[in-house]
């Protein structure tokens, strides 16, 4: 298990480009082919190489766990094939204004937080989908939750301004540990640069060495001996 670096059509914002769980990751089809296998192949997950909704934009625009994955109406239907090549949980197309489902939705498989401005029903649908409690909360007095945090269902990583209250919240919905911290050298939009499953996680290239080591504790990814010596594997991609 370890931490690695990479980076996303020039960008250290890979939280905003890919989306990861416990099954697949997906990768915006721009992306090298033997770069995105490179990623799955980090993550011990089956690639999905893929836009959504015509737009390189996935990490921001579609929400998963291992249960169900949201997505924005504006999905494309070849873009849902490829989705359905690879994962059998549910998939909801939300009929809503609403678009950036991986900036308002944080899940892992034991729950999810939720952006307070979702009305009931849309939650109740959030909740259907992804098999798991969802509840409404801010990160940092913000309501763009999956754009503050990452969660994985080992751990968790939330902006470094998360109150103790919200902390309460996301532990209890998520049941797993809660950590603050940034990514990409101080910015503290943790899931607009840093995706990850119970096997590793994958962090901006910007990323420095103390946030890398956060990363590491925090979303449990830390392999034994290292936690011993108080380190972490930090490979960095040569194509970032």
């Amino acid at each position: 298990m370890a931490v690695y670096f990479s980076s996303i059509v020039g960008s250290a914002s890979i939280g905003v480009y890919s989306l990861a769980n416990d099954q697949f990751v997906v990768i915006p089809i721009m992306v090298p082919l033997e770069k995105a296998e490179k990623t799955a192949e980090w993550l011990k997950v089956k690639l999905v190489h893929t836009s959504i909704a015509g737009s390189v934009l996935a990490g921001a625009l579609a929400c998963a766990n291992s249960n169900g994955m949201l997505l924005p109406r504006s999905v494309r239907d070849e873009e849902l094939v490829a989705l359905k090549a690879v994962f059998e949980g549910n998939i909801t197309i939300m009929e809503t204004k609403k678009t950036a489902y991986g900036n308002l939705v944080l899940a892992n498989d034991n729950g999810a937080v939720v952006d307070p401005r979702f009305k009931e029903a849309e939650i109740k649908r959030i909740a259907d989908t992804l098999g798991v409690e969802s509840v409404s909360c801010e990160i940092a007095g913000l309501p763009y939750v999956g754009s503050l945090a990452t969660a994985t269902n080992k751990g968790a990583l939330a902006h470094p301004l998360l109150t103790d209250e919200e902390k309460k919240i996301l532990e209890d919905v998520l049941k797993v540990p809660v950590d603050v911290g940034t990514i990409n050298c101080g910015i503290p939009y943790v899931g607009t640069g840093l995706i990850g499953n119970k096997y590793a996680a994958v962090a901006g290239s910007m990323t420095t060495g103390p946030e890398m080591f956060i990363i590491g504790n925090a979303l449990d990814v830390v392999q034994e001996d290292e936690k011993n010596e108080g380190f972490q594997s930090n490979r960095r991609d040569k194509q970032a």
